[in-house]
């Protein structure tokens, strides 16, 4: 069975087509690449998913459920939709550990272990103000997988981040494929998205179409 559904996806503004009639299906332990140029619609479409935006015409199933009917926001789901906000005065930690508050899925042990995971080991218990664009980064992706979600959503996610960086961050990837997640990334980064990807899709004007697949 698919895990995400896209059927006739449209959004309209302002009389324009951000979204025109997208139609996916992505099943889980794979890795899904979406290219193309800023304001392509590549956000818009994660946003869609995320629940963030409502559909003019169309929807989104995912594992069976309608996103903005059955759900508002899609369970078990992880994302990185821009540069990612924490709060300034909270180390690292307290940060992932206010955050896992609100669902109460993980343990204190389970933050420590994601943060070695990205790299922030020693950077735990640093307060986020002092971070680095590229610790915050780090630190994001953290925060997206520390709940082992299903489904995984990035935008951007290298942005800011070194050369040992955006290689934690594709050893990750493989190893969340592994183990059976759905995972959708966008990026500039061609070379990234050949890399990871499974299968590639370009946008372009709100618009859909697959470029390649390919096996790893």
């Amino acid at each position: 069975m698919n895990y995400l559904v896209i059927e006739n996806a449209t959004k309209v503004i302002h009389k324009k087509k951000i979204l025109n009639n997208i139609n996916l299906s992505l099943e889980k332990g794979k890795i899904y690449g979406f290219v193309g140029h800023n304001g392509s619609g590549k956000t818009m479409l994660f946003r869609a998913i995320c629940g963030f935006i409502k559909l003019t015409e169309g929807q989104i199933h995912i594992n069976g459920e309608k996103v903005g009917k059955d759900i508002s926001f899609p369970k078990n789901t992880g994302i990185i939709l821009e540069n990612p906000g924490f709060i300034p005065q909270y180390t690292g930690f307290k940060n992932l550990e206010y955050l896992a508050s609100i669902h109460h899925k993980i343990t204190s042990s389970d933050i420590y272990n994601v943060l070695d995971l990205v790299g922030l080991k020693e950077s735990a218990d640093i307060k986020t103000k002092k971070y680095s664009l590229g610790m915050k980064q780090r630190l994001g992706i953290a925060q997206a997988i520390m709940e082992d979600p299903d489904l995984l959503i990035f935008d951007e996610p290298t942005n800011a981040l070194d050369r040992s960086g955006c290689k934690m961050f594709q050893n990750l990837m493989f190893q969340l494929k592994e183990r059976g997640k759905t995972i959708l990334i966008a990026s500039h980064n061609d070379q990234e998205i050949l890399h990871l990807s499974d299968e590639i899709y370009e946008m372009e004007n709100g618009a859909l179409s697959k470029q390649s697949s390919m096996v790893h």
